[in-house]
């Protein structure tokens, strides 16, 4: 932890190691040591710092006005004691000075703490008042936190004081005594000081207004012929707002729903003492809303000019005093002339001034605009204001409504480079007129930035014209310390640079690019680091040509706000990418690497990620007994790592029920059944709820969750019903595939002359739905055909929902004969869109047939002495094909299984010899019996024959069909053995 502000001899040590480029992170609370890199980055040297003087100060200002009294008070409070209050401006210039003791004015005076000299941060270093206007938030610095040499001697506690309208930073308050009696409550006095200045000044604002508001005269209201709802109101209170903002009489046209037309009245009104502001009258068609007798003092109506002028805009609403409008409020709070001297308003002048509206100036009026005011009595004020506190309040509503728009259009997509770039889409030209977004590679791949002093990547950038001649988008862009970047960076604050001429830092960075920059005619800017969640993601930079004003103090809150906003939207785009990489690397390393060897099909496969997640989709191509090969296709609910892994484990399962041999079906079936068995186990339980809390059970807390004990648990993970697959097996020999589907679309068979047919495969329900079965349909593939396999993102994901018309494009696409697989693939590569929202998986297999001479096939009636002549006709037949090498054990390996068809099975018994890349002996009989692999005892007379198969084959097994079961040995073939 950071030591304590009083602790001088470590904060000395800390000191000096930080001079050195030693880490102190550990050692200095955070705001101190954030002020040091500033100072540092700034060139301030330790042992010599400079206290300029100025001339031009505006001691009679409205900020040292309202600040008297509070320094008066301050001056009581501190009295006897040695201790300084100063006030300051927004550059650190001293105001005015008030001490405990009378005899502190001279030491004070050596030191140049007077009236005139500035102690900004830049100037002088880590100090009370430089400080707090440097990070625009209170501060307290004591002894050797000071980053000057000649102010370790001092504590000084100070805060900002703030426009109470525009939030700007005006000045400052300081108390200043030895560090050795320093007390933690001095900023808590100094911080309620100034919260007491700010309301002075917003006192001052306020009292003339309602002056101005009620020395208006009134008389009796009666009711117009129309009344205006809440909307009506608000909106003509807008306009009013625009009209006192523009600072000149006039009159402005305004139509309401409904086709009515209200003609708004902006006239000036000066009082005897020279104080001016506007006042807005609203009138309606057939006399207004409140209508009052004409008063003396306000000169004859016949003196007004005609109504006219240009019609005003919807603005923001402003904090200004409103008068009620409908007839029906209440009597405003403020005295009317009815009652003169009954209130003296906040500013302390004694009862409120009469004030004498000034003529408007004669304007043109519009054919459609109301009759002329000079025959209708006057209206009742809609609103009163000043122009410049107008301004301010629409200015603050502006940017207001500027962030709102930013939390809507800011962060929409989780792709970081997007979010950046929304950022500048926002802000320019709206409040800068070029925006730039500097990231560190990093970042864009999802990691964690662990330095943001290196080269960062220039990821966005918006601006009203082309040639600003600042690094364009994708260029590495590497700041130098003295930059306003690089500080920003580095201490993680805002860095505002009013006039870019003058800023030797940033011009230090690149001085050709910078003289370009500035001809073209960008003069202000602000750095903004990019903070989420404790780390500095980039900077981003607002800039503004010779178009625009300065950039100013209080417009930094707003490009923090800005930024701070996208930053969090970064950061969760930058998580997402990395989980989205994660989940991506799990799912390829999950997916086959590449396919098998077999001879039944030539096949080819895509993966295409969604972009808004990683899902569940997944393919495999499985080799089965007897030459055939099963083609999967699967469909995981849900995106992320969740999926991914329920993916490998559906794929587990299907690769396990395929080595059974089991009918395809059947391996829907037990899919269905482990899907069952899986979803609760996801969801925290086992199948019957045992691991869980009964549901009336309370929650741990002793009080059920608001959102029902199946909800309350927010770790659980989603479930997987609703999981798809399609299962296809193909048969070479007979040229046939049989398929079904568990909630997935059927599969694409395209013939060899390019005719496209969707077989009719019936559909199931989606995997883990559980107790209803699944059909099979069986169908014949010709030689040379291409079966296409898909997930349900290849019909949905450039048509939307509408899967007839996917299926349609589809047809379209793979029209077309003589196609390779993958070919095949890349032509329908053209169905996704650039960012698919779903994940899309492609297999297209080209089958494969044995020819007649590859297939041998004998039928033998149950008769034991049909087994010598099983084994010639295979001796024969693997002699015609070459074979002798594995005659051998070709011949014992038939031997031992058709004798046990024989003895245990049942007619009608077949015997069938293939020849692809393996050699494949089968042995098929009519019943259902499995045979059993056990070790003979050595007194066992039998029970070595499946034994010594198992010894002699590569593979063996056994797999059921409609009328039994069949037997299945394969042997390696030898070099050269395949004709």
């Amino acid at each position: 932890m950071p030591v304590s502000w009083d602790d001088t001899a470590a904060l000395t040590d800390a000191h000096d190691r930080f001079l050195a480029g030693r880490l102190v992170r550990r050692a200095v609370r955070p705001p101190i040591l954030s002020s040091w890199e500033r100072c540092r980055s700034l060139g301030i040297a330790a042992d010599h710092v400079e206290v300029l003087y100025h001339t031009e100060l505006d001691l009679g200002g409205s900020l040292a006005d309202a600040a008297r009294p509070v320094l008066d008070r301050l001056e009581t409070q501190v009295s006897g004691i040695r201790v300084s209050a100063v006030l300051c401006d927004q550059d650190a210039r001293v105001l005015e000075r008030r001490v405990g003791e009378h005899s502190l004015n001279r030491f004070l005076d050596s030191l140049n703490l007077a009236p005139g000299f500035a102690f900004s941060e830049e100037l002088t270093g880590t100090n009370g008042m430089g400080t707090a206007l440097a990070a625009r938030q209170p501060a307290f610095v004591c002894g050797r936190e000071h980053f000057a040499d000649i102010m370790r001697q001092f504590a000084c506690a100070a805060a900002p004081i703030r426009d109470p309208l525009s939030g700007r930073v005006v000045g400052a308050l300081d108390l200043t005594c030895n560090h050795r009696h320093a007390d933690a409550s001095m900023l808590g006095l100094v911080h309620q000081a100034a919260v007491d200045v700010e309301q002075r000044l917003l006192d001052r604002i306020t009292a003339r207004e309602r002056a101005l508001l009620a020395a208006f005269p009134r008389g009796s209201p009666r009711e117009a012929a129309d009344a205006l709802g809440r909307r009506d109101r608000l909106a003509l209170e807008e306009l009013a707002m625009q009209l006192i903002a523009a600072g000149h009489a006039g009159v402005a046209e305004a139509w309401l729903p409904g086709g009515r037309g209200v003609t708004l009245w902006c006239h000036e009104a000066r009082s005897r003492s020279g104080a001016t502001g506007f006042l807005v009258e609203a009138v309606l068609p057939g006399g207004g809303l409140h209508r009052c007798a004409p008063q003396d003092s306000l000169g004859s109506p016949d003196a007004m000019g005609p109504p006219g002028g240009p019609g005003a805009v919807p603005v923001a609403h402003a904090p200004l005093a409103h008068a009620p409008l409908a007839p029906e409020t209440s009597a405003p709070a403020t005295p009317g002339p009815e009652t003169p001297g009954a209130e003296t308003p906040v500013g302390g002048t004694p009862g409120p001034e009469i004030l004498v509206p000034e003529t408007l100036v004669p304007t043109a009026r519009s054919a459609d605009a109301p009759a002329p005011f000079g025959e209708q009595p006057r209206g009742e004020p809609l609103a009163v204001g000043e122009p410049g506190v107008s301004r301010l309040a629409l200015l603050a509503r502006e940017r207001l409504g500027l962030l709102c728009e930013a939390g809507v259009t800011v962060g929409t997509t989780l792709d970081v480079t997007r979010t950046a770039e929304e950022l500048t889409e926002v802000a320019v030209p709206r409040f800068a007129d070029y925006v730039v977004v500097d990231l560190p590679d990093c970042v864009l791949r999802g990691e964690e930035p662990v330095r943001t002093d290196g080269p960062l990547r220039r990821v966005a950038m918006a601006g009203a014209g082309m040639a600003s001649h600042l690094y364009p988008v994708g260029e590495s862009v590497g700041y130098v310390p003295s930059t306003p970047q690089a500080r920003a960076l580095a201490t993680g604050d805002p860095v505002l640079e009013p006039y870019l001429h003058e800023a030797h830092g940033w011009l230090a960075h690149d001085p050709n690019r910078g003289g370009r920059v500035l001809r073209a005619g960008i003069h202000s800017l602000i750095a903004v680091p990019m903070r989420a969640r404790g780390v500095v993601l980039g900077v981003a930079g607002f800039y503004r040509s010779a178009l625009k004003q300065p950039f100013e103090e209080d417009d930094l809150s707003l490009a923090e706000d800005l930024v701070s906003r996208a930053a969090v939207c970064i950061d969760n785009a930058r998580r997402f990418t990395r989980e989205h990489a994660t989940a991506l690397a799990l799912q390829r390393s999950l997916l086959p690497h590449g396919l098998p060897a077999q001879h039944a099909v030539e096949a080819a496969h895509r993966y295409r990620p969604a972009t808004t997640g990683v899902g569940g989709d997944w393919f495999d191509v499985i080799p089965l007994s007897g030459a055939r090969v099963a083609l999967a296709v699967g469909d995981v609910v849900g995106h992320g790592l969740h999926a991914t892994a329920t993916m490998g484990r559906l794929r587990t399962a299907v690769h396990n029920f395929s080595a059974l041999d089991l009918a395809v079906d059947e391996v829907l079936t037990q899919l269905d059944d482990l899907v069952c068995r899986l979803d609760p186990e996801a969801m925290g339980r086992d199948g019957m709820g045992a691991e869980g809390p009964a549901p009336d059970a309370p929650s741990p807390g002793g009080t059920e969750s608001a959102a029902g004990p199946d909800t309350a648990d927010s770790g659980h993970e989603p479930g997987i019903v609703g999981s798809g697959c399609l299962y296809a097996v193909y048969d070479p020999v007979t040229r046939r595939c049989t398929a079904a589907r568990a909630g997935h679309p059927p599969p694409a068979l395209v013939l060899p002359d390019g005719t496209v047919e969707f077989p009719d495969v019936p559909p199931g329900p989606p995997l883990g739905v559980g107790g209803l079965p699944f059909e099979t349909a069986d169908f014949e593939v010709p030689e040379g055909s291409l079966l296409v396999l898909y997930t349900d993102g290849l019909l949905t994901g450039a048509t939307g929902r509408d899967a007839e018309v996917g299926f349609e494009r589809l047809r379209t696409v793979l029209a077309r004969a003589g196609r390779t697989p993958e070919q095949a693939c890349d032509a329908l590569e053209s169905l996704l869109p650039d960012r698919p929202a779903d994940d899309v998986v492609l297999l297209v297999a080209r089958t494969r047939a044995l020819a007649d001479d590859q297939v041998a096939v004998w039928d033998l009636p149950a008769d034991p002495a049909e087994v010598s002549r099983a084994r010639q006709e295979v001796l024969d037949r693997l002699t015609e094909w070459g074979l002798e090498e594995p005659a051998f054990t070709t011949e014992l390996i038939v031997s031992e299984l058709v004798t046990n068809a024989i003895r245990y099975g049942r007619e009608p018994l077949q015997l069938r010899l293939l020849r692809e890349r393996a050699l494949i002996c089968e042995m098929a009989d009519g019943s259902s019996t499995s045979p059993r692999l056990r070790r003979a005892r050595t007194t066992d007379e039998g029970g070595r024959g499946l034994f010594l198969v198992a010894q002699l084959a590569q593979r063996w097994g056994t797999r059921y069909t409609e009328h039994g079961k069949v037997i299945w040995t394969e042997q390696p073939l030898p070099r050269g053995g395949v004709r």
